[in-house]
């Protein structure tokens, strides 16, 4: 219980100077998978206040500031080294991006739009994916098919192999 009200997942934030943690979102819903952007001014996390897991952005330090950035669902939310694009996945498994445009001014989000479907994996709550420094590329953790039989080639003392 926190100020006497019923919370579950909150996302709080260990200042490394002081070594006091202190809660930034905490409320009757589960606040989760918090991603701070690049600058440090801006919190991408997943809510379930909607009864259905989205991804929302929160200003840091918070000045009330949120703004919804996925529409049907989502979960895994991850920034582009320059702060320029938010990705999350999809519920129906799809990793999607959105341009965002983070400023003094304020915070902007574009619409979603889908890069590709992310390959089939066993139910897990690990971070599936992360981004490459442009957005371009992605490291995605994946499941190996049990059927398929692979073979390693071993070759000793190839060099000598070579001199000869």
């Amino acid at each position: 219980m926190t100020g006497g009200q019923q919370t579950r997942a909150d996302l709080w934030v260990l200042p490394l100077n002081e070594r006091k943690p202190f809660p930034v979102l905490n409320s009757q819903f589960s606040e989760m998978d918090g991603a701070f952007s690049p600058d440090g001014r801006w919190i991408a996390y997943v809510s379930d206040e909607t009864e259905t897991e989205q991804v929302y952005v929160w200003s840091f330090p918070a000045t009330g500031g949120k703004w919804p950035i996925s529409a049907g669902g989502g979960i895994q939310s991850r920034w582009r080294r320059d702060g320029r694009e938010l990705f999350f996945e999809s519920l129906d498994g799809k990793l999607m991006a959105v341009e965002v445009k983070a400023g003094a001014a304020g915070f902007e989000a574009g619409p979603p739009k889908l890069l590709f479907e992310m390959p089939a994996l066993f139910a897990d709550s690990r971070l599936r994916y992360d981004a490459g420094s442009g957005g371009q590329r992605f490291l995605i953790l994946t499941s190996v098919e049990e059927s398929a039989a692979t073979s390693l080639t071993v070759v000793l003392n190839w060099a000598a192999e070579l001199k000869q």
